[in-house]
């Protein structure tokens, strides 16, 4: 796969788009404890309903850029945009049930791990990263383990659920790389319609197959559900997915890990959950690896700016 092009330097939107998405994915955990459902049928709800709002806007909004991903050279991004939802719907089939095998702190840690494989795609794509930024990576996914409080599970099943989260990083990972690519030259709904409606197609086959139920569910676990839709899915994920035109995929892997301590203080003020104090710490780390990782990377690109393509002043419709 080669290196996706150069992108333009993120602007003040940009900016509170990121921030708006920690916030927004800060909500999903607490939301989904709350909620009386399986966590998958969670994860279809939230998916098939958020296309559901995007779709009308979409088709109405974007038919031709929906024709031109059916055609000549438009196949390879429409490509991008269907294994972005395979990804997604991996993680999501993955990680989530990890929390039901092993302990949902050493779920959350080894899932935390997704910038360090987003790193290694980074580096497959030929794209070389400066030291700094794994020496930020490395402290933010030390921070997101103490955050989580990582334990080691003994049984057979733990052990499956270890194995089932680290593999849910990787996805994770491969759905942010593989959304990278889509979003430089596919608006941000065009590619968000059809990267959830494959994730939510795939996890409604899981569930089928699985016997997971999908419905029955009390007022409360819907209003749950529609809550993870606004904010988790369509303020988070869809904001996130806009800031790859202009942040790397690397950087956008470390920022989602601010979810860890967000979550953390949610559940505190909603759910009475009071962080432990080495959970301090580790928030600590984990928002200093980040400052490194994005303060750092900006600097290095910097300096190899002279070498790079120039970009087209004039911006692309979203």
């Amino acid at each position: 796969m080669s290196p996706p092009p150069h992108r333009p330097s993120p602007d003040l939107l940009t900016t509170g788009a990121v921030g708006l998405a920690v916030v927004a994915v800060s909500s999903s955990a607490p939301l989904i404890a709350y909620a009386a459902a399986p966590a998958l049928a969670i994860a279809f709800w939230r998916n098939l309903l958020a296309v559901a709002v995007l779709s009308p806007f979409s088709l109405a909004r974007r038919r031709a850029e929906f024709r031109r991903l059916t055609v000549g050279a438009g196949r390879r991004e429409g490509l991008f945009c269907v294994l972005a939802g395979v990804a997604l719907a991996g993680h999501f089939a993955t990680w989530v049930p990890s929390a039901q095998l092993t302990s949902v702190a050493t779920s959350t840690a080894l899932v935390a791990t997704q910038p360090v494989w987003q790193g290694l795609i980074a580096r497959a794509q030929g794209r070389r990263l400066p030291r700094v930024v794994w020496i930020g990576i490395a402290v933010a996914v030390g921070g997101a383990a103490i955050t989580t409080g990582t334990d080691v599970g003994v049984s057979g099943a733990a052990v499956l659920g270890d194995v089932l989260a680290l593999t849910g990083g990787v996805f994770a990972a491969g759905y942010t790389a593989f959304g990278e690519r889509a979003r430089a030259s596919i608006s941000t709904t065009t590619y968000t319609t059809i990267c959830y409606g494959i994730c939510a197609l795939i996890l409604l086959l899981v569930c089928l197959v699985g016997g997971v139920r999908l419905t029955g569910f009390d007022g409360h676990t819907w209003l749950a559900i529609l809550a993870l839709v606004a904010g988790a899915q369509l303020l988070g994920h869809s904001m996130f997915n806009y800031a790859l035109r202009k942040i790397s995929a690397t950087t956008v892997s470390v920022l989602i890990l601010l979810e860890a301590p967000g979550a953390a203080l949610l559940g505190w003020a909603w759910l009475g959950q009071l962080p432990r104090p080495y959970a301090l710490v580790g928030m600590a780390l984990l928002l200093v690896g980040v400052a490194v990782v994005v303060l750092g990377g900006g600097r290095a690109a910097r300096r190899v700016a002279p070498t790079a393509l120039p970009t087209d002043p004039t911006p692309l419709a979203d």
